[in-house]
Formats: structure tokens, sequence, C-alpha cells
């Protein structure tokens, strides 16, 4: 039980800060689908901010944290002070090297990335021209970002999630001034975005680098790249970046053949994602940085009972909140994004067809968001190579299944191939990891299931009802969204209520942490 609580308000504070990450990044979201809506500008930006994008949820939400966080907190436990000094500063320039390097490459080669993730924009020249100027500007942003995970490993490694969570909301923010501030002066307004993203990955690292040299980070120059801690990095870098990235990668996959559609289609699929990424990121990335600092020490100590315990317990609490954000998510696309964002140059028919993306992102929810504790656990054990090979198959499947789909449902295909590769994905992990420990509480988890199903069934047919009375299109904006809130939360309630007349644990958990945490603020 303590172990659960250590894991949950981790969880809390990271899932705190990236929900106010994610609501900025609506705030943002809003202002660009006002101003450019799905427009070719709106879509050459799209597709160059893909570039960098990626690169920050893979280095900065996964792939940095699975190879530094093992070794470096082997070396706080094993080593001298002076020996884990060397390690970090090593590490720092040795990064720091690689990003610049891998900046100029996208930088010289844009138009070359624009032809291979764009090949439609080719047969447009105007598009392709600013795609690949908008790719250059923003081309830095990944030393900027690299850098960023790098003081998130050194921070989460001692237990400080918050200042590194937080950071994000720096890039959110610039985006949204860079929009309204600079985009008006501009010949090409959709620069302002471009500029936007890089002040706030300057913000975003200046504001979490003073707190890493204060927890000992000593810079030194040092680039012993024959070091074995960066021997033992490095062998760990490459399958998690490949693993953690399955998911950007599909998506990467979906603008490419997004791009081959009728105009709007990467635009539709993008403001899609957006919305699914605030359950994944709140809950489904928070989890899996807060659970993997606490199965590494388990699993180094050799405490394989309470590995499995921590790893069940992170995949029932995952569960409970992401069925029931699905099923939300897929009753409610229409009037989340009529309400949010129908406006200015985002009209109907972009509604209807960001709504249809939405609803088959949705379906792969618990998927996406569950792979990102699974692969937590096998990089717990120092294993990045299983889900890296899991990856390339499911990367395989979602390519195949596009093809197929993007046929007969258009963009809708192209999202619920990406949702039916990740349901795989997760799957196969799940089957290997099992192999892995014996047993992963198997019983508890589908005992949680079965009551979750019905739980969002009975949630699910309240929300349907009520929107098909209550909610109209094309009633204020005031209506829309007070109507809006009241669905979600009468959705909340019945979901809450029959889980806890069913006596649903994960739902008993969370009240008795709001309960404590209540307590020790009054006393």
């Amino acid at each position: 039980m303590e172990n659960h609580k250590k894991v949950s308000k981790a969880a809390g504070a990271v899932g705190s800060m990236t929900m106010i990450s994610r609501l900025f990044g609506f705030v943002r979201d809003m202002v660009l689908a006002m101003t450019f809506g799905a427009s070719p500008a709106a879509d050459a930006f799209f597709v160059a901010f893909r570039i960098p994008n990626i690169q920050r949820r893979i280095l900065g939400e996964g792939a940095v944290s699975a190879a530094m966080i093992p070794v470096y907190g082997e070396y706080l436990n094993t080593e001298s002070e002076e020996n884990t000094r060397d390690f970090a500063s090593n590490l720092f320039n040795i990064q720091l090297a690689v990003l610049i390097i891998t900046s100029l490459g996208i930088v010289i080669f844009a138009p070359y990335l624009i032809m291979a993730f764009a090949p439609g924009f080719i047969d447009e020249p105007d598009k392709f021209e600013l795609t690949v100027s908008l790719t250059r500007w923003m081309g830095p942003y990944l030393i900027l970002v690299g850098m960023s995970a790098y003081c998130m490993g050194i921070l989460n490694t001692h237990g400080a999630f918050t200042l590194s969570a937080a950071a994000p909301i720096l890039v959110n923010v610039a985006m949204i001034l860079g929009a309204l501030i600079l985009s008006p002066y501009l010949e090409q307004p959709i620069l302002g975005l471009a500029l936007g993203v890089l002040a706030g990955g300057v913000l975003q690292f200046m504001v979490q680098f003073p707190a890493t040299l204060r927890l000992g980070l000593t810079l030194k120059p040092t680039f012993n790249w024959k070091h074995a801690g960066i021997i033992k990095v490095g062998k760990l870098m490459g399958p998690a970046i490949l693993s953690f990235g399955v998911y950007e990668i599909n998506l990467l996959v979906d603008t490419l053949l997004a791009s081959l559609l009728a105009g709007g289609s990467v635009s539709y699929l993008y403001y899609a994602n957006r919305l699914v990424q605030l359950p994944l990121g709140v809950f489904g990335v928070a989890l899996g940085v807060a659970i993997l600092p606490m199965m590494t020490g388990q699993a180094a100590r050799k405490e394989i009972e309470e590995l499995r315990d921590t790893l069940a317990f992170g995949i029932r609490l995952i569960l409970f909140i992401t069925v029931p954000a699905s099923v939300g998510l897929i009753l409610l696309s229409f009037p989340i994004i009529n309400t949010l964002w129908e406006r200015g140059e985002f009209i109907r028919s972009t509604t209807e067809g960001t709504s249809l993306a939405l609803i088959y992102y949705s379906v792969g929810l618990c998927a996406f968001a569950g792979t990102r504790v699974l692969v937590s656990a096998f990089y717990s054990f120092q294993d990045t190579k299983t889900p890296m090979k899991i990856g390339i198959y499911s990367m395989l499947i979602n390519v195949a299944l596009a093809i197929i789909l993007m046929g007969p449902l258009k963009h809708g295909g192209i999202a619920l191939a990406t949702s039916l590769s990740s349901i795989f994905n997760a799957a196969a992990l799940v089957f290997l990891m099992k192999k892995k420990l014996g047993r992963m509480g198997g019983r508890s988890i589908m005992s949680s299931i079965a009551q979750l199903a019905t739980a969002s069934t009975a949630m699910g047919l309240a929300v349907y009802y009520a929107n098909k009375w209550w909610f109209d299109s094309q009633a204020s904006l005031t209506q829309r969204l007070s109507i809006l809130f009241g669905e979600i939360v009468l959705g909340v309630m019945v979901y809450i209520a029959v889980s806890w007349m069913m006596k649903n644990r994960e739902l008993k958990f969370i009240h008795q942490m709001i309960r404590e945490k209540i307590s020790s603020r009054a006393a």
C-alpha cells in the first residue's frame, strides 16, 4: 500500500502539471484553429511541427528517462559521489553534441524529410516550400527538448517530479504569444508559431537547468565515449527511442498518408490527436513517468513480488481512468469539437472531419496509455529490446491497416489503424511480461475490468441521452459550454456512483488518498 501511495503521489504531481499544460495547449489550439483553421498554412505547420513534437514526446516523456534513470540511479546507490558526477557531466556533454549534429541534419536535409513525411505536398510547391521553411526554423528545438529531457531524468531520479512536468507549459504559452503578437506583423503569419516553439524550448530548458545543478551536476569538459555508464545508456537509448516512439511514429505515418488525401485531412488528425493527448498525457504518461523509478528500485533489489503488485496496480488504475474517458470522447466527440473550436476559419465541415478522427483515435486510448506503463516495467529490468521488437511489428501492422482502411474510411481509417496497432502492441507486451514475471495479478485486473465495463456502460447511456436531449450545436457558446460541462459532470457522477456500489478497489484507494490529503492539510 505504501508503494501505491508513493506512485500515486508522484503521478498526481506529474498529472496535475500535465493537466495545466494540456489546458494551455487547448487555448493554443483554439487560437490556432480560429486563426488558421484547416488552411494550407495550417497543414504545412502541422507537418513541420510533427517532427519536433515527436522529439519532445519521445525524448521528454520516455526514452531519455528510460535509458538514463536506471543507470544514473545505479550510480547514486552504488558509486561514489565523484564518480556519479563524472558520469552525469560526461553524459550531458555527449548528449548535447549528438543533439547539435542531429539538429543541423534536420535543417540541412529538411526538403528530403518533407518529401518522406508528406509526399502529397510535392505537387503543391507553395505548401511544400512553406513546410520546409517552418521545419528549418524549428530544427534547433531538438537540442532544447533533448537537454530538457536530460534535466528531467536527473530531477526524477532524485524524486523531484513537479518542475519537469510543469516546464512544457512554457512552450504552449510561447506559442500562444507567438500567434497573437508576432503573427500579425509577419509576411508569413504562420511563422509566428514556429518562433513561439523555439522560444518555448529555451524557457523549458532554462527553468530546469538551475535545479539540476543544485542537485549535484558539475559540468566538466569531458567526452569519454568509452565510459561504462555511457555505453550502458547508449545500449538502452536506441531501443527505448523506438519502443517509446511507436505511438509517435504511427502518428507520423498518419500524417504521411493523410497528405495524400483531400486538403484538411492532416489538420483533422492533428486536432483529434490533441484531444486524445489530454487523458493520455495526464494519466498515461504521468503514471509511466512516476512508476519507472519505483519499479527500477524493486527490480534492482530483486523484489519481484512487490514489482508485480506495483505493475498490476498501475494497470488497474490506468484502465479505471481511460476506459470511461474513451467512452466519453466517442459519445461527445462532436459536441466537444463544436464547442471548443468551431468559429472563425474552423467551420462545420472541419468539425465533422475532426470528430470522425477523434472517434477512431479514442478506440485505442486504453492501449496508448497502458503501453506507457507496460514499457516502463520492461525498462525497470533494463530490457529495452523487447518493447522495441513489439513496436516494430506494431508499426508494420499500422502501415498495412492504414493503407487498407484509408480507402473506405478516408482519414478516419488512418486513425483507426493507429488504434488497432496500439491494441496489438499493448496485448503483446502483457503476454511477454507475464512470461517474465510468471503472473501479473490477472484475477484482480479482470475483476476490475468487469466492474469498470459495467460502470462505463451506465455512464455511456446517461451521457448519450443527455446529449441527445439537451445539446444544440446552433446555441450560443455559453449555452453549449454549460450543457457540455453538465453532461461531463453527469457522466462522472454516474461512473463514480456505480463503481462505488460495486466496491471498486481503485475508487476506494483514490478516495482514501483524498481523505488523507485533506486530513494532513487540516492538521
